[in-house]
């Protein structure tokens, strides 16, 4: 993968912000409009390398790795890297799910176990939704998306990787994201446990990942279905 360069960045800052550019191009561009954009791009990519070095931090835990190391190797104290990183992450036990999110959560560990990946990301949790019928796939179906079409798409792009079965494996952050809007959905609706319909829409809000990509790709949008009735 070839990172973009600042020329790159600079010409996407313009192609976001049109109107900052007034016709005939005789007079200046709204330089501010411009300011406006570049920052909020330049958030989205710092967003997304913590994402990646906080996924990262993660797996060195997971694998005994002393915080100490861990700020050794990101060239900051053990005290900077602990303030960082050590907030707990919420941990989603089987008794907060419905039974056919447990079924689905068996499919999600068996992909990433099956492709000797050493992560669960938003492309388990797709596959394992997708494997049987549920509320998700219902979901889809009131939607208009095909799930065996979306399941195989998601099948694409599960790579293998060469790590060994773990007994728990950690997630991503866009994974834990998305459980986190499941569990707010689910809470929201009054509901006592998270749904296979509350990770779908939690992954398509998102909004990132590849799960999002293929649902997006699939003509799903989780604010037209949402409260759809015939999904629960």
């Amino acid at each position: 993968m070839t990172l973009p360069d600042l020329d790159d960045l600079i010409a996407e800052v313009d192609r976001r912000c049109d109107s900052a550019h007034r016709p005939g191009g005789q007079e200046q561009p709204d330089w501010l409009a411009l300011l406006t954009v570049a920052a909020q791009l330049a958030g989205q990519l710092q967003a997304l390398a913590d994402d990646l070095v906080e996924d990262y931090v993660e797996h060195c835990r997971m694998h005994g790795s002393s915080w100490t190391d861990i700020g050794a190797s990101l060239g900051v104290t053990r005290q900077a890297v602990q303030q960082r990183f050590h907030a707990p992450h919420k941990r989603y036990s089987p008794e907060m799910m419905t039974d056919d999110l447990r079924q689905a959560m068996v499919h999600v560990k068996q992909a990433a176990v099956h492709h000797r990946n050493n992560f669960i990301g938003t492309e388990h949790l797709l596959w394992g939704l997708t494997t049987e019928d549920n509320s998700a796939t219902r979901l889809l179906q009131a939607a208009g998306v095909s799930p065996d079409t979306v399941h195989r798409s998601v099948g694409t792009r599960l790579s293998v990787g060469a790590s060994q079965a773990a007994e728990r494996i950690p997630w991503t952050p866009y994974s834990r994201k998305a459980i986190a809007i499941a569990e707010a959905r689910s809470e929201q609706n009054g509901a006592d446990h998270i749904g296979c319909e509350d990770l779908l829409i939690g992954l398509a809000q998102v909004g990132r990942g590849v799960a999002a990509t293929v649902l997006a790709e699939a003509g799903f949008d989780p604010a037209t279905v949402d409260a759809t009735p015939s999904a629960t």
